[in-house]
């Protein structure tokens, strides 16, 4: 396993070099990474139905055009929810976000197409939270971080830690350049504990949970989930579009680069995050930058992906 940080944190000449423990603000691998496998986990204990309504875990979605939406319709990105609408700047605290997102109007029918959209990742939180009786980051914490050792995996890490931090994006409205807090707008708004980003991470921990996902489940004396169920939740739920359940598979021009094999799962996050894993070949690539760093206007993140995940492939095979 090759584990290595390139460059610093920041532009300034000061700032500290990058090495496989700076932790970086995951964006929305939070998806696959937190609330995709406490899912999983909670599947397994047939505490969590995918088949079964939203509305049903959550009455206050009970609406009209939302009644038939399913937790699996979450996953895939098949609810018909959108999440272009910026309710950060009025709705906060969980039930306000619930409370107005019920009001929302769909962008089309449940079940006609996928749609991907943060918002399906935050009901899915809800969802969880609703079962489990917890917020989302004491059961990642107790059931996917502890067991696996992850000593850098967290939502809203303490100011000590904000050294180890890659900062992000400069935002007036933040007071400046946002550092050591989560950049997404709706994470924020939830006091930065959400299912659609807010996780803080390390490379040497990703490369463990990765590890651990495809090795079915377990990394040392740790199982976390069943191999038959990663199986089932990382292949392509649809012949018309690459979702998994939480997770992304290779689609024509993704970030899985030319080589990852059809049976590939991955995903990426918006502040220049993805994490990729072959079952064929045992093989996985983590990359993690601040690419939003002053601005969230720098694409050059697009082909990096691409050519890093080529990169390890072939300097693999």
């Amino acid at each position: 396993m090759l584990l290595k940080g390139y460059g610093r944190t920041d532009w300034a000449e000061s700032a500290p070099a990058v090495n496989d423990s700076t932790m970086y603000d995951l964006a929305s691998l939070t998806k696959v990474v937190a609330a995709t496998t406490a899912a999983m986990i909670l599947e397994e204990e047939e505490k969590l139905d995918l088949d079964r309504t939203v509305a049903s875990y959550l009455p206050e979605y009970d609406q009209p055009d939302k009644r038939s939406i399913s937790v699996r319709m979450l996953l895939t990105h098949m609810s018909g929810v959108r999440s272009n609408f910026p309710l950060w700047r009025d709705a906060k605290g969980r039930e306000g976000y619930l409370a107005a997102m019920a009001k929302h109007p769909l962008a089309f029918e449940p079940g006609v197409q996928a749609l991907y959209t943060d918002w399906n990742m935050l009901l899915l939180q809800f969802v969880i939270e609703r079962v489990t009786g917890q917020m989302l980051d004491e059961f990642v914490t107790a059931r996917i971080s502890d067991p696996l050792g992850l000593r850098d995996t967290r939502y809203t890490p303490p100011a000590l830690l904000r050294p180890r931090i890659a900062p992000t994006e400069t935002k007036d409205y933040r007071g400046g350049q946002v550092w050591g807090e989560v950049h997404d707008e709706t994470a924020w708004a939830l006091g930065g504990v959400s299912g659609n980003a807010g996780l803080f991470s390390s490379a040497r921990d990703l490369a463990v949970f990765m590890q651990m996902m495809l090795n079915g489940g377990r990394y040392g004396d740790a199982r976390i989930v069943k191999p038959a169920t990663i199986a089932r939740w990382t292949a392509p739920q649809r012949e018309d579009a690459s979702r998994a359940l939480g997770w992304d598979t290779p689609s024509p021009n993704s970030s899985a680069g030319r080589y990852f094999s059809a049976r590939s799962f991955g995903h990426t996050g918006f502040t220049g995050t993805s994490i990729w894993a072959d079952p064929e070949k045992g093989l996985f690539v983590v990359l993690l930058t601040n690419r939003v760093n002053p601005t969230r206007e720098n694409q050059k993140i697009v082909p990096l992906r691409r050519a890093i995940a080529d990169a390890v492939y072939t300097a693999s095979y």
